[in-house]
């Protein structure tokens, strides 16, 4: 689940059109005026005339004489849009890059090397800031929100919350493409939605500092903490321009990821599947085949707001569903493609009628469940657009002790379509203004659809 600029070196400039005041030591405005030549010339710097003197006010607001500013260089030896930088000054031993560096990163060693012998603030050079920066810098360039530096001190949170529990305001988050962290929803009864955080909200500082532009682990770090603290956000609701501070008390988060929303007996079974866990799939069957003993013929699947989990995981819980065949694939970076297909297990529950709402919130491993009860044509999808996270990432540690989270695949429905960016389309879309009568919409929606489906079928 689950984003600085390389390090470069800018030539101070001198603006060939700002004027420069005299002074006791400038040269007579009558003067010539010297230019160096470009580096590559043998030619010695040619003398050229001054132009016409240009008057300008002098500083004094008109008390004194009106000055006369220093000539300029014709246009013949520079052009109006040309800055006019220092001679090339060679180094006195060639700076001869190492071995192993690879011919794209010779530059940003050279300039490296240079920054450490050479600038005027060495002494307070600190190589650890620049590394870091080099590398963020880098991650930027891609463009891709998913993959983050992990700086050695939050290194070890990774993964936490998919291990049972942990301490924190319990939501998940997400990197936007424009570096900002959104809430694609927070956890049920945790102190994140009883202090009135929702999903698609936009946090932006953090007990006063901002962490936009912080990678996806760092914010999450600088969020999460010990049981009984208190930690100010500033957030904007999705839909409203202002910003509002809320205090959020840290708790330890439980995580519980199946949830059985309808009363025993009700012949539609409304099972809430929050996130996927290591014990996602043993839970959620065991729930759906006390729905069924209970009385219920059919189930409506509700992964709105689940942001994904583990991989594993939603192989296991589709293939509850599927008898036979591909869930997804995975393409990497060279194009190789890995298969995912469904897993045996001893309880089938291919036959039994179901429905799958989810809307904007519903990410990663949520997709990959629509994805494949869709195409295969296993269950009617309903809701909105799903999120667009079909992105596979591992983190690989550094020597520095902190860790790279990369992008290293995509994935893919059975039907070949991408999930990254694009999301998934609903076979029946359910809007509303209000968020609330939204949810509840698309949920009458999806039981009066298997409740047709279960008539349909009783008729036969």
């Amino acid at each position: 689940m689950a984003g600085v600029a390389l390090l470069t070196s800018v030539a101070c400039q001198m603006d060939a059109g700002e004027p420069v005041p005299a002074t006791s030591e400038s040269p007579p405005a009558s003067a010539v005026q010297s230019t160096a030549m470009p580096a590559s010339s043998t030619e010695p710097a040619r003398i050229v005339p001054a132009e016409t003197p240009t008057s300008y006010a002098s500083s004094d607001k008109g008390t004194s004489a009106v000055e006369t500013m220093p000539p300029r260089p014709s246009s013949e030896t520079a052009a109006p849009d040309a800055p006019l930088l220092p001679g090339l000054i060679p180094q006195e031993k060639p700076l001869e890059v190492p071995e192993g560096v690879p011919e794209e990163l010779a530059v940003v060693w050279q300039v490296w090397s240079m920054l450490a012998a050479e600038l005027v603030d060495r002494a307070t050079f600190d190589p650890e800031i620049f590394t870091e920066a080099s590398i963020r810098g880098m991650l930027v360039a891609l463009g891709d929100p998913h993959t983050n530096y992990v700086s050695p001190d939050v290194f070890s949170i990774e993964n936490q919350d998919i291990r049972g529990r942990f301490e924190g305001i319990g939501a998940h988050v997400s990197m936007n493409a424009d570096g900002r962290l959104v809430v694609v929803a927070p956890i049920a009864d945790s102190p994140a939605e009883r202090a009135g955080i929702r999903p698609g909200d936009t946090i932006l500082e953090v007990d006063g500092e901002s962490i936009v532009g912080m990678s996806l682990i760092e914010a999450v770090s600088k969020i999460r903490g010990p049981r009984g603290s208190v930690v100010s956000l500033l957030v904007q609701h999705v839909g409203s321009v202002e910003k509002i501070v809320i205090d959020v008390e840290r708790g330890v988060i439980p995580l519980q990821s199946v949830i059985l929303r309808s009363e025993p007996g009700s012949r539609v079974a409304h099972i809430r599947l929050t996130n996927f866990y290591e014990d996602t799939m043993d839970d959620l069957s065991e729930a759906i085949r006390e729905a069924l003993d209970a009385g219920s013929e059919g189930i409506v699947l509700d992964v709105r707001d689940n942001p994904g989990g583990l991989l594993s995981s939603v192989i296991d819980v589709t293939s509850l569903f599927i008898d036979d065949g591909l869930i997804l694939y995975e393409v990497d970076g060279e194009g190789n493609r890995k298969d995912w297909v469904d897993r045996e297990n001893n309880d089938l529950l291919e036959t039994v009628p179901m429905v799958i709402l989810a809307n904007q919130f519903s990410a990663s491993a949520s997709e990959i469940l629509v994805g494949a009860l869709q195409d295969h044509d296993r269950a009617t999808v309903i809701g909105r657009k799903t999120f667009g996270k079909g992105s596979v990432n591992i983190l690989r540690q550094l020597e520095n002790g902190g860790g790279l989270f990369l992008t290293f695949a995509r994935w893919y429905t059975p039907d070949g379509r991408v999930i990254d960016r694009n999301g998934l389309e609903p076979d029946v879309e359910i809007r509303h203004g209000d968020a609330q009568q939204e949810d509840i919409r698309q949920l009458e929606k999806a039981i009066e659809t298997l409740e047709a489906q279960l008539n349909a079928s009783a008729s036969n």
